[in-house]
C-alpha cells in the first residue's frame, strides 16, 4: 500500500484529511493511520466546497500539463510536475491574486525586484 510506502520514508501527520472515498474509508487504509496514532479527518459527504483550493489546484495540473503531455516513466512525470509546479507558484499569473504569482504574494513582490 502507497500508505505504508510513505511511512517509511516519512514521519506521519497528526491529522490525515481526506474525503470520503471508499479508498479511505476502509480498513485497510484507517487501521493503517490508526496504527501509528493519527488522527482521521474526513470531509462531508459530497462537500467538494470542503476542499475547493486543492481541488482547483489539481484541475490546473491536469489541464496545463498532465494531459497535454505523454510521460513514459514515473521519472519523467515527477520532473514535469516540480516544472509545472515552478511554473505555477513563480510564473504564472493567478487571476484570484490580481494577477500576481503565489511566491509574489507570500514573500512580497520586493523580494523578486530585488533579486532581480
Amino acid at each position: 500500500m502507497a500508505l505504508n510506502s510513505a511511512f517509511r520514508k516519512h514521519n506521519g501527520p497528526e491529522i490525515f484529511n481526506t474525503d470520503q472515498g471508499s479508498q479511505y474509508t476502509g480498513n485497510a487504509f484507517t487501521g493503517t493511520l490508526k496504527e501509528k496514532g493519527i488522527k482521521i479527518s474526513m470531509d462531508g459527504k459530497g462537500r467538494c466546497m470542503d476542499n475547493i483550493f486543492i481541488e482547483r489546484l489539481w484541475r490546473s495540473v491536469k489541464y496545463e500539463k498532465i494531459f497535454l503531455e505523454e510521460f513514459e516513466t514515473v521519472a519523467e512525470l515527477i520532473a514535469g510536475l516540480k516544472e509545472y509546479f515552478e511554473f505555477y507558484n513563480f510564473e504564472r499569473p493567478h487571476q484570484s491574486f490580481s494577477g500576481k504569482t503565489p511566491a509574489e504574494v507570500y514573500w512580497g513582490e520586493e523580494v523578486f525586484k530585488m533579486a532581480a
